[in-house]
């Protein structure tokens, strides 16, 4: 019988999680636009928690990874460096990694959404590109 991998059993769950999570987020608000997003509130709350959760997954999939490996990280930001540095990210690519567990974290603590910003393609057709950037809520 073949050994139970804790890790390995973390990491298939979360990657199914958060595999669902971006296909339902592509379906759900691939129509919808900076307008859309900055005159809804519902929508500004449903976008950012599933960005939310899509981030969780990643930062718990590395985690996971990290822990497996026998390596410590200090924060959700060190987890993701340290998981694009196994995977042999550049430094830049490994901070921008980093870099989104910060986004999560203010998200998560000071109230600050995420800017959802849309460019469709030359065709006018989708796949869309997402560009994630905080700002303080207003009001």
């Amino acid at each position: 019988m073949p050994e139970f991998s804790y890790a390995r059993g973390r990491i298939l769950d979360s990657l199914r999680y958060l595999t669902e999570e971006m296909r339902e987020f592509q379906g759900d608000y691939a129509a919808k636009t900076w307008q859309d997003y900055q005159t809804d509130r519902k929508l500004q709350k449903l976008i950012d928690r599933t960005v939310e959760n899509i981030l969780t997954a990643l930062i718990e999939i590395c985690g996971a990874f990290l822990t497996e490996e026998g390596i410590a990280a200090d924060s959700y930001s060190d987890i993701l460096k340290k998981a694009g540095s196994r995977l042999g990210l550049t430094n830049e690519e490994q901070n921008n990694l980093a870099g989104l567990a910060m986004q999560r974290n203010r998200k998560r603590s000071q109230g600050v959404q995420f800017q959802y910003c849309v460019t469709h393609d030359k065709s006018g057709s989708c796949p869309l590109k997402y560009h994630w950037t905080a700002s303080t809520r207003m009001g």
